[in-house]
């Protein structure tokens, strides 16, 4: 009875598991190397990106690795500013979604919250009612929030209503081959701020559409931002 049963589980090992383990290794390559999703646990990049999300991350945007590895093997693009992008934090190697600010080269400074690109101070403009309704964020009362011009990359920002440690800092120069990110919720993420610069290696792609999104559970969607493009 025993030798059968190993028989036929060798037939069956014959017959299928090679063909699966060439499935599950083409799967998990594709989404190493060349797209993946994320799904979003905090608020740190709202109004644009909220908790519970699931973002399309493009692998593909900048470069081509080998997968499972950070080794790169063509590349064809950089991030650009105002680019969202997934990368491995320097603090701790966890995966994050950000926004690359600073360019290599760049100097980056922030006072009260503006920010200023090598000495430009840059411009907000304040939502509109049409704005408030759109982004689906409930703390108005302890929020501002604006359209910030990142030198021709207008985007979504929220600034807490308020002083912070974190809304000032110095004139910082960014080294060549890193980038500076931040979170769009600029007074509740932790960023380059915080761990520094991040090197071009550690980008994984560029997050370019929201695939699903819902409130706790998949039983509660936001059909709204359902293949929402992301800016």
């Amino acid at each position: 009875m025993l030798k059968d049963w190993k028989n036929k589980l060798i037939l069956l090992w014959k017959g299928w598991g090679v063909s699966i383990l060439i499935a599950v290794a083409v799967a998990t390559s594709f989404k190493s190397a060349i797209a993946d999703w994320n799904d979003v646990p905090t608020g740190s990049m709202k109004p644009t990106i909220l908790e519970g999300d699931r973002i399309f991350v493009n692998k593909l945007a900048y470069d081509l690795k080998i997968p499972y590895t950070t080794i790169r093997l063509a590349k064809w693009s950089d991030p650009g500013r105002g680019d969202i992008v997934v990368f491995f934090s320097p603090e701790n190697d966890k995966r994050l979604v950000k926004r690359v600010v600073g360019l290599p080269g760049d100097i980056i400074a922030m006072y009260n919250n503006q920010l200023f690109i090598n000495g430009r101070p840059l411009e907000y403009k304040a939502f509109t009612k049409e704005d408030l309704g759109r982004v689906g964020v409930n703390e108005w009362s302890r929020y501002h929030f604006y359209i910030e011009d990142l030198t021709g990359h207008e985007h979504s920002v929220m600034l807490y209503r308020g002083r912070t440690e974190s809304d000032t800092f110095g004139a910082i120069a960014i080294p060549e081959g890193e980038y500076f990110m931040m979170g769009d919720n600029r007074d509740h993420s932790a960023d380059s701020r915080a761990f520094g610069f991040v090197e071009r290696r550690r980008i994984v792609g560029r997050a370019s559409v929201i695939v699903i999104s819902r409130y706790e559970s998949f039983l509660h969607p936001r059909w709204d931002r359902f293949f929402k493009s992301l800016s």
